[in-house]
């Protein structure tokens, strides 16, 4: 996929913190990416998933978002009951999974130390977003992972935090006849604990197969 250059930067340091890190990360971890984590799927999905930032030990370790951590097991399990993927495990990057008018990116593209970007690192990487989103074709959806990524969402369209208040399963109506709805995120803290079940998750994914199968027959 040839991502184009407003949406991510390969070499990207302007964010102090997360450019040292990453060098700390790198030395300790030689074989992980340890580096900006680029968008995965279709430049022109209907379906942008955006989630919080690469985990450690997973999109920052194989180089896709979502992949090798607990939370890709769930996320990628109900893209494929939905259609959106073409198998519903994924090992590594280089495995041949294939999203279907879906991509998946982050609000941050760099794994933040303790998984907690900064709100100055969040609106530094906002700007890749913006155009990512900006590219997203009119009747298309947008599904937040958690607040910090609808917060960006929201940022990122220009539109006041409070006009969209985060809910999981909320849905909102987005200029140019495009949606966003809201999850919460699926870490292994929210599915352990119960905040998200499968079920609930199943139920915002479908809804978004819903609106873009709408689209693409309109």
């Amino acid at each position: 996929m040839d991502i184009p250059h407003a949406w991510f930067a390969p070499d990207c340091s302007r964010c102090p913190r997360l450019a040292a890190y990453l060098k700390a990360v790198r030395d300790a971890y030689p074989t992980y990416h340890a580096a900006p984590v680029p968008p995965f799927g279709d430049l022109s999905a209907s379906l942008v998933i955006v989630g919080l930032a690469p985990g450690m030990h997973g999109a920052n370790a194989s180089g896709r978002p979502f992949t090798g951590d607990h939370a890709g097991i769930i996320l990628y399990e109900t893209l494929h009951r939905c259609g959106f993927c073409d198998r519903a495990e994924t090992r590594a990057a280089d495995d041949g999974l294939r999203l279907r008018d879906c991509r998946i990116t982050n609000a941050v593209k760099c794994v933040p130390p303790g998984n907690k970007p900064t709100g100055a690192e969040i609106k530094s990487c906002n700007a890749f977003l913006r155009a990512e989103l900006a590219d997203q074709e009119p009747g298309g959806v947008i599904l937040a992972l958690g607040l910090v990524a609808h917060n960006a969402v929201v940022r990122a369209l220009d539109i006041k935090q409070s006009a969209l208040p985060f809910g999981h399963g909320a849905e909102h109506e987005l200029p140019g006849g495009r949606r966003l709805l809201d999850s919460y995120h699926c870490s292994r803290y929210n599915t352990q604990t119960g905040r998200l079940s499968r079920e609930m998750f199943h139920a915002v994914v479908d809804r978004a197969r819903v609106i873009v199968d709408q689209k693409n027959s309109g």
